[in-house]
């Protein structure tokens, strides 16, 4: 097992699996639960779900295919999107779902990610923060799947997220988001400087350098892959695989 988290994290519209690039055009790549059998083949040691349309498509979450993903899935699961009160919570934990990711309902309501804390615990939260730059080189939060922006600064809103509750933060470079670039490695580490709880960096990994990059100069305590464990490489077709375990483990020692 790594000790670093590599955690590929799969997009969702409905029950549909995509890939975006910079949360804009996507390309479809598949059933999800077939793509769960593959990754349980493959022995990773965890996967996060985001229904990234749910919120701004005002859909509650895909039940029906969140259920047959815990029902295939050997490996702990987190799943993002449209959670907006307790009962739908509980709901997903309840069919196994370990961990929730919490984006725009932090904004619309910042006493839910609280409730959800004490009702489940610090560990089952993930605080998610989707960042930009500006054109004068800032970053700012954005909500509702990038659509919206806030006026929140992605290192203050990450320590009230914190505060709030969440148990690690799912830190996403919207411009970075399907590029094979590398992570935002500066803004990786503002964010994990100003934390104590673990940053998961998301956004833009294309190679082992790349994770180690995040990890090593950015203080990151886990990373999430896209693009990475979907296709076959840059350009190419679709293909679920994931890194070798012993150049990760060597890129990361």
């Amino acid at each position: 097992m790594l000790r670093t988290r590599v955690i590929p994290c799969l997009q969702l519209i409905g029950e549909t699996l995509v890939k975006t690039t910079k949360f804009k055009e996507y390309e479809y790549i598949g059933d999800p639960a077939n793509t769960v059998r593959i990754f349980n083949e493959l022995e990773v040691d965890e996967l996060c779900f985001l229904d990234i349309r749910a919120t701004v498509e005002r859909r509650p979450p895909p039940l029906r295919i969140l259920k047959e993903i815990a029902e295939e899935c050997f490996m702990p699961l987190s799943y993002g999107g449209a959670v907006r009160d307790l009962d739908t919570a509980k709901t997903i934990l309840g069919i196994g779902y370990e961990k929730l990711v919490i984006n725009t309902y932090a904004h619309d309501d910042p006493n839910f990610i609280s409730r959800l804390a004490a009702h489940a615990g610090s560990q089952a939260v993930i605080g998610s923060l989707d960042v930009k730059r500006g054109l004068f080189g800032g970053y700012q939060v954005h909500s509702h799947d990038g659509t919206k922006k806030s006026s929140a600064d992605p290192v203050a809103w990450a320590r009230r997220l914190q505060d709030m509750g969440a148990g690690e933060i799912l830190l996403t470079s919207m411009d970075r988001d399907g590029t094979w670039s590398g992570f935002d490695v500066d803004l990786t580490k503002k964010v994990a400087d100003a934390v104590s709880i673990p940053v998961i960096a998301n956004g833009g990994a294309g190679s082992i350098a790349h994770i180690a990059a995040a990890v090593k100069q950015g203080g990151a305590s886990a990373v999430a892959l896209g693009s990475m464990v979907v296709f076959q490489s840059k350009g190419m077709g679709v293909l679920v695989n994931f890194p070798d375990q012993k150049a990760l483990r060597g890129a990361l020692a």
